[in-house]
């Protein structure tokens, strides 16, 4: 995509979760973390979201701190508040509490310069539907390398 530049992606999200209804947020950061975000150094591989008191945060997003700061340097897995409309927290909100699902960060990009977060509604996986991703997997890549 023209335009985006991908920081972290959370490739294990994919293999432990069926993913469903992908949705672009903005994420409230703070000081010297959009510093640290443009050098890469950040990791989403076990944040989710919550919805608090009607807005969303993501939790366990690590950040590193950034090189040249100073005393005034973040707390690298601080919670972070999530920009959403009212309409979709609340949509969220009940997919999570009446279908059973949670909301995971599949992905951090630049978008016009903005950073962006990517969330996902999430559905666990089980043991044995696991198997079956990593044989699919498999698969594919004997017919890749069959060519």
């Amino acid at each position: 995509m023209p335009g985006i530049k991908i920081i972290a992606q959370n490739k294990k999200a994919h293999f432990n979760y069926f993913l469903s209804d992908f949705t672009e947020c903005g994420i409230a950061l703070r000081g010297t973390e959009i510093k640290s975000l443009r050098v890469h150094a950040c990791s989403i591989t076990d944040s989710y979201v919550v919805i608090r008191n009607g807005e969303a945060e993501i939790i366990n997003m690590h950040i590193n701190p950034y090189d040249q700061g100073n005393i005034f340097n973040h707390d690298p897995l601080r919670t972070r508040k999530l920009l959403l409309h009212k309409k979709q927290i609340k949509w969220f909100e009940e997919k999570v509490t009446r279908g059973g699902f949670t909301i995971v960060a599949t992905k951090v990009y630049f978008s016009k310069g903005k950073c962006k977060v990517e969330i996902a509604l999430a559905k666990g996986k089980k043991m044995y539907d696991k198997r079956e991703t990593i044989k699919k997997r498999d698969i594919e890549r004997r017919m890749k390398e069959g060519e």
